[in-house]
């Protein structure tokens, strides 16, 4: 298939100067990624971006020069803009005018297998769409033609409106429906009273590896932005005998679209059931401090900041300098393809366990011995010897809060 040709605009304003030339980078990620080719890049420097074509007029006439000359199909622009602006621009540049939240749109359409996570990204591009139905020429003053589709002197537009939102209602009573599955299925966990670990971070950090690399899951990794939108779980033990679930969750992104947040609600409240959370972060990124505070930041809009992290600094075979110095606490340094990276994350878990989470001392008399394999299974028993004298198994380990009162049947005691 030939890569379409791409002109990415980005304008440097006060709000985003920190950020300017990461997120310039990222689009040509994501250019990529939605198999396109970047011919040229357009910068400008500007206090705000101009209110109706986002660049000066003289940086706008040099765009237009640059579509013709090196033949390009698609301008991109490294901001979201208004249907106004987004008409203005297209009627000016005569070519497919798009922003970086509908490249990303694009990008998670491509990505989507399951079911659900189709049906998201529909209602994310839907959401988007809806307001810019505006100003598309004599096509969209036609009067509908099809039987039940229109009113008395009803135009194109208003039909088309009145499409999308039936679509968009539909759409979020399947998602509903299955959101209610999914809850079912998080309960479930709940009730076997397994320790559940989420993976969360920036983009290509390297989540999926990882999670292929602690349990069997051979779920799909590659070096590229959004190679996950599905969530999957899957069970993992620790060598102490406890056993995990582990869920690997959508990566996040600077200037996430809100249309995307709004429509993985239902995703992204699997990270909301998480006891604890392991904030995979490429250690080899020029713009790490950048990912960490745009993911940080995303963790405490959705309402994840009270779940205890443990940050796991990836990619450690590709720093060009032996000291790292990291910026977020608690952490650990790995490569997710490195076997004794493997045992520090397992390290590093049972750690914040025994930091986070309520500890226990239970006597098991010998005919309660069989709940040892549950204690083994369902808390991290750190300590476990048997009392001849008074014929009783000594426990001591860590729980999970609300899976205390599972251990509290004998002398326990904290």
């Amino acid at each position: 298939m030939k890569e379409e040709r791409v002109l990415i605009v980005g304008v440097e304003t006060e709000e985003n100067y920190r950020t300017f030339h990461s997120s310039l980078t990222e689009m040509r990620q994501l250019v990529q990624a939605a198999h396109g080719e970047v011919v040229a890049v357009m910068e400008q420097k500007r206090p705000v971006v101009n209110r109706q074509t986002i660049v000066g007029k003289g940086k706008l006439a040099e765009i237009a020069l640059a579509v013709d000359a090196e033949e390009i199909d698609i301008v991109i622009f490294n901001h979201e803009l208004t249907p106004r602006q987004h008409q203005t621009l297209s009627d000016r540049l005569q070519v497919l005018v798009i922003d970086r939240v509908q490249l990303i749109l694009d990008i998670f359409a491509l990505r989507a297998r399951s079911k659900e996570g189709k049906l998201q990204v529909e209602l994310a591009q839907l959401n988007y769409l809806l307001p810019r139905l505006v100003g598309q020429g004599a096509a969209m003053s036609r009067l509908g033609a099809g039987i039940g589709t229109r009113g008395p002197g009803e135009t194109k537009l208003e039909t088309d409106r009145r499409h999308i939102r039936n679509r968009m209602t539909k759409v979020k009573r399947e998602l509903k429906e299955l959101a209610a599955h999914r809850e079912r299925t998080r309960e479930k966990r709940r009730q076997s009273q397994l320790i559940q670990v989420g993976l969360i971070g920036y983009t290509n950090a390297g989540k999926s590896t990882l999670l292929n690399r602690l349990t069997d899951a051979q779920t799909f990794e590659k070096d590229q932005l959004f190679a996950t939108l599905d969530p999957l779980t899957k069970k993992w033990r620790l060598p102490e005998g406890l056993m995990l679930t582990l869920t690997d969750t959508v990566g996040f992104m600077q200037d996430l679209p809100t249309q995307l947040i709004d429509a993985f609600h239902s995703t992204l409240e699997e990270s909301r059931a998480m006891d604890i959370l392991l904030h995979v972060v490429d250690a080899s990124a020029s713009d790490r401090q950048i990912q960490e505070k745009t993911v940080l930041a995303l963790m405490k809009e959705l309402g994840l900041d009270h779940i205890p992290v443990l940050t796991v600094y990836n990619k450690a075979d590709k720093l060009e300098e032996e000291n790292f110095i990291p910026t977020v606490f608690p952490n650990i340094l790995i490569s997710a393809y490195d076997k004794e990276s493997i045992a520090l994350v397992s390290k590093g878990i049972k750690q914040l366990i025994m930091e986070k989470f309520d500890p226990y001392v239970l006597s098991l008399p010998d005919q309660e011995a069989y709940r040892l394999a549950n204690l083994e299974r369902q808390t991290l028993v750190v300590a476990k010897e048997y009392d001849e004298e008074h014929g009783q198994y000594e426990v001591k380990g860590f729980v999970a809060p609300e899976n205390r009162t599972d251990v509290s049947y004998s002398d326990m005691e904290s």
